[in-house]
């Protein structure tokens, strides 16, 4: 191996270098039990991000024109409390959040299929930390998904 092939492998990262190696991981969501495109396959980064940014924008706005008379401090605390009730109370109940409706998500949970409200209030809760949700896994849930034991799917 000569110095761009390491350099490149590092760049790249562990995964492509273990690739280039041979490892076969499988597509996103194999190990669950899930297909690998249509509904009820693991949704991408991309819808989950919109839909994460649609739903912090709502909360936004029912703070900013209902609850504080400018933008501040006092702003942003009232949308991430939005925010957790808003996602508690509409995951728990028919698995998805406006946003979430809106790209073609839904939460399901991998043993029932059915998320229970104490799940979304778990789920939720470590998505409001944001810490966890920014450690994904070999399928690219969140570390929030994967404590709650949920996955995020398309319609």
């Amino acid at each position: 191996m000569d110095k761009r092939q390491a350099i490149g492998s590092w760049l790249s990262g562990p995964r492509a270098a273990a690739e280039e190696a041979g490892v076969d991981f499988g597509y996103r969501g194999e190990q669950l039990g899930l297909p690998q495109e249509g509904p009820g396959s693991l949704a991408g980064p991309g819808r989950r991000l919109g839909a994460l940014a649609v739903d912090w924008g709502v909360s936004l706005l029912i703070a900013y024109g209902l609850l504080t008379d400018g933008y501040g401090q006092t702003t942003g605390n009232w949308a991430l409390l939005l925010f957790f009730v808003m996602g508690v109370l509409t995951v728990g109940t028919v698995g998805s959040t406006p946003g979430k409706r809106l790209f073609g998500i839904r939460v399901v949970a991998l043993d029932t299929g059915t998320v229970s409200p104490v799940r979304a209030l778990a789920r939720t809760a470590l998505l409001c930390v944001a810490v966890p949700a920014l450690v994904w896994d070999r399928d690219g849930r969140g570390l929030h998904d994967r404590l709650a034991r949920t996955a995020e799917v398309r319609i």
